[in-house]
C-alpha cells in the first residue's frame, strides 16, 4: 500500500474513502456524502471529542465530504484544501443554493434584515461563501440578501469571480487579528492559516499547513548570506512556521510572540526565533 498523509486522506484501520481502495487497508469504504458548513468557523479537530485539538477550520459556505457520523460528529474531508478531521455534525447542512460571492474583508455582520440598526444575527470572516439572492437599500447603504432572509453589507461582498490582485495586501489587511492555533478566519488566525486565506483570495488554493506548503507553493531558492535578495510575497519558513516578506527587509505573519498578526522585521525576528527553533528552514517565492 502507498503511504499517504492522513491530514488529506480520509482513512482509518475501520474506514475509509472510497476513492481509496486499493491504496490504503480498511475494513470498510464508503463514498462521502456532500455537506456544507452552516456555521461561521466550524473546528475540524482530532477526535470526535470537545477537548481534542484543533487541527484546522473551515469557514461558512465550505463544502465538505463526510464519511461517517456518530455520536454527534461527523468524520469529514473539507474538498477545498482536502483537510480531514471531525466536526459537530449539526455544524452542518445541504449544499441547497450555489455559492455567488465571497466575504472580502476580515470580518462582517449579518442581520435579520437590510437595516444596519437591528440587532446582529450571526458575523462572517473573509472566505465564507454566500448565496445573494437580492439586493435592498435603507439610508444609503446597499445590502445584499441571503436565502435566509439576513442581509449583510453589499460592499463587504465580491462576486466569486473578482480576485484580489496582491496576496500581501490582503494579508495586511489581518494585522492585529489575535493569534489562533489551528484558526483560519477574521476572528483568529495562525501562521499558515493566513498564507492560505489570503492567497485563495486571488484564486490560489493552496495546502493548509507549514510543512505541506513548504513543500508545494512556488519554487525554492536561497537568499544570500545577510538575506539580501527577497522580495514582497516571497515566505520564509521556520520549523512549524512561515512568514510573508512585505519587502526586501520585513515580514508580516500570525505569531505566538505578539499574539497578533504582526509586522517584523526579518533579521529581528531570525535572531528572536533562533534561540528556541532554530535558523529559516526555507524559502519559497510563489
Amino acid at each position: 500500500m502507498t503511504a499517504r498523509d492522513a491530514r488529506l486522506h480520509a482513512f482509518r484501520s475501520d474506514l475509509a474513502d472510497a476513492r481509496l481502495k486499493g491504496e490504503v487497508a480498511a475494513d470498510r469504504f464508503v463514498t462521502g456524502r456532500p455537506a456544507r458548513i452552516t456555521t461561521p468557523v466550524a473546528d475540524l479537530r482530532k477526535a470526535p471529542r470537545p477537548d481534542a485539538g484543533v487541527n484546522t477550520q473551515a469557514l461558512f459556505g465550505d463544502d465538505v465530504l463526510v464519511f461517517e457520523e456518530a455520536e454527534g460528529w461527523a468524520w469529514v474531508q473539507a474538498e477545498r484544501d482536502g483537510y480531514v478531521g471531525y466536526v459537530a455534525d449539526n455544524l452542518l447542512g445541504q449544499r441547497d443554493h450555489a455559492p455567488t460571492h465571497i466575504v472580502s474583508v476580515p470580518r462582517t455582520f449579518l442581520y435579520p434584515g437590510p437595516d444596519l440598526r437591528f440587532p446582529i444575527s450571526g458575523q462572517l470572516s473573509m472566505g465564507s461563501t454566500v448565496t445573494v439572492t437580492g439586493s435592498a437599500e435603507t439610508r444609503g447603504t446597499h445590502y445584499a440578501l441571503l436565502p435566509s432572509g439576513q442581509a449583510v453589507i453589499a460592499r463587504h461582498l465580491q462576486p466569486l469571480a473578482e480576485l484580489a490582485e496582491d496576496y500581501v495586501t490582503v494579508a495586511e489587511s489581518f494585522l492585529g487579528t489575535p493569534y489562533l492555533w489551528g484558526g483560519v478566519s477574521g476572528f483568529g488566525i495562525d501562521c499558515s492559516g493566513l498564507v492560505q486565506l489570503a492567497m485563495r483570495m486571488t484564486g490560489k488554493d493552496v495546502l493548509r499547513d507549514s510543512d505541506m506548503q513548504a513543500a508545494s507553493i512556488g519554487t525554492p531558492f536561497e537568499p544570500a548570506a545577510d538575506y539580501s535578495g527577497l522580495r514582497r510575497g516571497d515566505l520564509v519558513f521556520w520549523k512549524g512556521h512561515v512568514a510573508v516578506m512585505t519587502d526586501e527587509k520585513n515580514m508580516i505573519h500570525a505569531n505566538g510572540h505578539t499574539m497578533l498578526v504582526s509586522r517584523e522585521g526579518l533579521k529581528e525576528a531570525v535572531d528572536r526565533i533562533g534561540y528556541l527553533y532554530g535558523g529559516p528552514t526555507g524559502f519559497r517565492r510563489p
